[in-house]
């Protein structure tokens, strides 16, 4: 549809009087494309998990725990005024199995000026939720099992929202 500018000599009577089909509302041309799933796809998502931990135990990162800065690393968790190290948070009833979670490494935070740890201030935590699939079977022996001759449940999994720590913040 294309959309021609009225005449500058039409008078304003009619104007009012317009008759024909009226404008179509335009779309907002960032509107306009959605895509039809707006989420990932949950194997699209496990597998960046996995990409992460394989970096984590393959990585050239240095393992000190050490509360201290180092510029020279390209990862934001050793570049941060409240640094972190990342362990693996492990649990075979979940899928994904493994994922990275972060650690403070001070108490404090680093003063920007003298590039050391400032404990009038204080590195804290932050959180995050993240769907995990989490298995409900049930093994032998726990409580509200059943006792019935087979020795293996069928295996079935429901997607939860499990709380992680992804980095750390300073907070005064």
């Amino acid at each position: 549809m294309v959309l021609v500018p009225e005449a500058k000599d039409e008078s304003r009577a009619a104007k009012g009087r317009r008759r024909g089909p009226s404008r179509l509302p335009t779309a907002n041309p960032a509107l306009a494309w959605a895509p039809d799933d707006p989420y990932t796809p949950m194997e699209d998502y496990e597998r960046s998990i996995q990409d992460m931990v394989h970096q984590l135990r393959n990585g050239s990162e240095p393992g000190d725990t050490k509360c201290q800065v180092n510029l020279r690393l390209w990862r934001s968790n050793r570049r941060s005024l409240s640094p972190w190290a990342y362990s693996i948070n492990h649990d075979a009833t979940r899928i994904p199995a493994d994922i990275p979670e972060a650690r403070c490494l001070c108490t404090g935070c680093i003063n920007p000026f003298t590039m050391q740890e400032d404990r009038t201030m204080a590195s804290i935590p932050i959180y995050s939720r993240l769907p995990v699939r989490r298995l409900l079977c049930q093994a032998p022996g726990e409580v509200g099992h059943k006792a019935s001759g087979r020795k293996k449940c069928h295996k079935k999994y429901q997607t939860v929202m499990e709380t992680i720590t992804v980095g750390c913040t300073c907070i005064f």
